[in-house]
């Protein structure tokens, strides 16, 4: 097998993404969940420095919208308007413990790549990989193989280095004067938030799980506290702070509540939380990217080990997302001196029923989810 360049390394506390098959994980003293946190650390960039330049058309996107941290992925790219430069392939919600399959395409066969299972990516750059068949992960098209899925440099990537593919008036979402602030928020809600709601709900005791538990709703209670008064996490544009808060938050009430034990309050009933996912849900770019159906899918099917009967709640309704938040109060502007984007591609428009009735500037009939 060909050496992996890779991100991290299997002494390390393991701290990362529970999403994906196939993946090497283990408790941790205590009960604590631990995962191997080695991702393929290739990296697509401007001057192609590992071998991979930037190329329109050159690269697909593997994405499911069942993942918080594929949904990332969607919606920077969303809103830097890189679909044309660069395709996106949607897994369907659920997996075994070989792969993401493309069920949801004609043939059970990604339209682009010609494969059923990710994992035939991954082995045709790496015969034999044994980490976790992860997404997002990013293919090459011509060779069919996985170049990337190392889902924290991915969006950074996306904002930094695919810049002449960047639709006009495209926001900064990582702007360099305040890069410092966007890492450090990231890496306390990362820690406590983002993986925060995966080592309550796969702790294996009691300690570690109330452990998970205070500091989870510790630092929700602290991201409160910072958006009581300022309508973004970091300055007066939404940044890539906010997309990873988001996919965490627009998850919670649905699935990390009840399946993941993470019970102290619903997002409803944190007001200011609450307010804010919903702002940034209204905002195109976010909402529109939204599949309750297949996030509900996935983690209540999937994991037979925490929900054994795979039955899929049937709420909460997604209609609250909609209703006023009020943010606007607080100034910002959401997209700095760039646009919003417009309407999704209609081949990535969220099926009818899969999400929340969205009306947003930008989006016509044809976009409209009845």
């Amino acid at each position: 097998m060909p050496e992996v360049p890779v991100v991290g390394g299997a002494d390390t506390p393991q701290d990362g993404p529970t999403d994906a098959p196939q993946a090497a994980h283990a408790m941790g003293e205590g009960g604590e969940f631990s995962r191997d946190m080695r991702y393929i650390a290739t990296r697509i960039t401007a001057d192609g420095r590992d071998g991979y330049p930037v190329e329109p058309g050159r690269y697909r996107l593997v994405v499911s919208r069942a993942c918080p941290w594929a949904n990332r992925a969607i919606i920077v790219r969303r809103l830097l308007g890189l679909e044309d430069a660069l395709s996106m392939a949607v897994a369907g919600p659920t997996h075994d413990e070989r792969s993401w399959t493309f069920d949801l395409d004609p043939g059970g066969r990604d339209p682009v790549l010609g494969i059923e299972r990710l994992q035939e990516a991954f082995f045709a750059r790496f015969p034999g990989y044994d980490r976790g068949i992860t997404v997002p992960a990013i293919v090459d098209v011509p060779t069919g193989q996985v170049v990337t899925n190392e889902f924290d440099q991915l969006t950074i990537d996306l904002s930094t280095q695919w810049v002449a593919h960047h639709r006009p008036d495209a926001p900064q979402l990582y702007p360099e004067h305040l890069r410092e602030q966007i890492d450090e928020v990231n890496r306390v809600v990362f820690r406590d938030v983002n993986n925060g709601v995966y080592q309550a709900g796969f702790a294996a005791s009691q300690a570690a799980y109330e452990r998970a538990y205070h500091r989870l709703f510790d630092r929700l209670d602290w991201l409160a506290g910072r958006l009581r008064t300022q309508r973004y996490l970091v300055g007066d544009t939404i940044t890539e702070a906010d997309v990873r808060l988001f996919t965490t938050l627009v998850r919670f009430d649905a699935v990390y509540h009840g399946h993941f034990k993470c019970n102290r309050s619903r997002l409803t009933e944190m007001p200011v939380l609450w307010a804010y996912a919903r702002d940034l849900f209204q905002t195109p770019g976010f909402g529109d990217t939204i599949d309750f159906d297949h996030i509900k899918r996935h983690y209540y099917e999937v994991h037979r080990d925490i929900n054994p009967t795979g039955i899929v709640p049937v709420g909460p309704d997604p209609a609250g997302w909609l209703t006023r938040h009020g943010r606007e109060a607080l100034g910002g502007r959401p997209f700095g001196d760039g646009t919003p984007p417009g309407p999704p591609p209609p081949g990535e428009v969220v099926p009818a029923g899969h999400g929340a009735i969205l009306d947003l500037p930008g989006r016509d009939e044809r976009t409209r989810r009845p």
